[in-house]
């Protein structure tokens, strides 16, 4: 039998999460060892801690030869196995892989880069006129050059009007988000900060699904994509970002909220009828924090699911974009909610060399449905910025951070259940803006640099790797 203390580091687990850092390899033969890549890495600059890790590169995978690249259609898809052509995009399983299946009925994956803009701040945008002329040379310009980098679309935060201008236009994505703007209003009744507040903003760590007035900005946010519902290249629809799904959301809600609060008296009334009583924090148990989880994401999904779906019911409902890994992409009842929901789940992937083969598995055991990767990149040491800033890593070059981008999109396509991935992004951040936010100011993080010249030796190893995604998966699936 089990000791009661077993069982607690059970459930801790089982909550929470356990994950640990560890150079992969440690855990390849000695020959493959040699055969791959060895990329350092640390958390930002001011870390003194560096570690090793492996890079796999299609280059030297075994038995995967390099050829001549598929034929595709208009959007990017792969002109083999036909399905059902809709007009739209949508999702289907083939066999045990997950696709995107674009307008034309052919398989697809989604290779896009996040803010595709022409600048995001004053001395970019003057870099921009000063070099394309106009903002619409820069769009027939770069997206001409993403193409010709193996990528088919753009990820949140692009201009997605000026990319819709394009007689070809790479397949976009549009984010609302309607409960950052309630977020934003809500903040004007205290002043303008809250007195306690997670690393979002959000009071409490609290997204304010129960109060009655979020029904209002939820409109207003998704009523304007109706413009959109009949255009071939959109992909899909994200609703806010990383959102603070918090484990222990329940407590929070009985703890700190006032008693009158429409947020507490939703929380408390789902306790006292699960309970059968006047229940109390004491009377929590984790199944119990587990369960309220469910109920209480369900309560926005399904508010901002039926909205995106009123006013365009031809697109993909893409999610919220999920963050944590020792919350929501931990627990499985927050993914069982979004697969009732979501056509594709939205993760923004932080802090790990690699995705986790077993990890990635669970979310669609749990949900059922495909995921896509909408964050994720490294820094490199040699682009003269500081990188103290932003959840990425830092490695010593922009050759490393080709290899990381391959490793990694090898990792994702093992999974067979991802569908895309967005790399966070276009251009670096720009040290002088400081009206950005804190986290976006200083890195390495895009393809092009402030005077939108390409980091070369990264994308590379990005073109090769995007240029040969469907033979790469046809040796994968054998």
């Amino acid at each position: 039998m089990m000791s009661k203390q077993y069982n607690i580091i059970l459930v801790f687990i089982f909550l929470f999460g356990f994950s640990w850092d560890q150079s992969e390899a440690q855990i390849q033969s000695g020959k493959e060892i040699a055969e791959y890549h060895r990329v350092k890495a640390r958390a930002n600059a001011d870390s003194k801690e560096w570690k090793t890790y492996t890079a796999k590169t299609i280059d030297k995978l075994p038995g995967f030869h390099i050829s001549a690249d598929p034929e595709l259609d208009s959007y990017g898809g792969w002109k083999v196995n036909r399905s059902k052509a809709t007009g739209f995009f949508r999702v289907e399983k083939k066999g045990d892989r997950w696709w995107i299946v674009d307008p034309d009925g052919y398989p697809f994956i989604h290779k896009g880069i996040d803010v595709f803009r022409p600048g995001s701040s004053d001395r970019q945008i003057e870099a921009m006129k000063s070099k394309y002329g106009t903002k619409g040379n820069w769009l027939l310009q770069e997206s001409k050059f993403l193409k010709g980098n193996g990528f088919n679309g753009t990820g949140a935060w692009s201009d997605v009007d000026l990319i819709r201008q394009s007689p070809s236009p790479l397949v976009y994505t549009v984010i609302v988000n309607p409960m950052g703007a309630y977020k934003s209003a809500h903040l004007k009744k205290y002043g303008g900060k809250y007195k306690m507040a997670g690393w979002q903003g959000y009071r409490f760590d609290l997204v304010m699904v129960f109060d009655p007035e979020f029904d209002k900005y939820l409109e207003e946010a998704v009523a304007p994509i109706a413009k959109y519902s009949n255009d071939k290249y959109l992909l899909g629809y994200f609703t806010d970002n990383e959102l603070p799904w918090k484990n222990d959301a329940l407590d929070r809600h009985l703890k700190y909220l006032a008693k009158d609060e429409p947020c507490y008296i939703a929380a408390k009334k789902w306790l006292d009828e699960r309970k059968g009583k006047d229940a109390t924090t004491e009377d929590i148990t984790n199944e119990d924090r587990l369960a309220f989880t469910a109920f209480y994401f369900e309560t926005y999904l399904k508010k901002v699911a039926a909205a995106v779906r009123k006013y365009d019911p031809n697109h993909l409902y893409l999610g919220c974009r999920f963050n944590q890994g020792s919350e929501e992409l931990s627990n499985p009842e927050i993914f069982k909610v979004a697969g009732k929901y979501m056509d594709v789940i939205s993760i923004n992937h932080y802090r790990k060399w690699q995705p986790d083969q077993s990890i990635m598995a669970n979310w669609t055991k749990w949900s059922g449905k495909p995921f896509i990767i909408t964050e994720w990149y490294t820094k490199g040491e040699d682009s003269g910025l500081p990188n103290r800033t932003g959840a990425g890593w830092n490695v010593p070059t922009q050759l490393d951070r080709g290899y990381f981008y391959q490793n990694f999109t090898i990792e994702l396509l093992k999974s067979k259940s991802c569908v895309g991935w967005h790399w966070f992004t276009y251009q670096d951040n720009d040290p002088t803006d400081l009206k950005t936010d804190a986290s976006n100011r200083d890195s390495n993080k895009g393809i092009v640099d402030s005077n939108f010249k390409p980091y070369q030796p990264l994308l590379d190893n990005m073109k090769i790797l995007n240029n040969h995604v469907y033979g790469l998966i046809q040796y994968l699936d054998k």
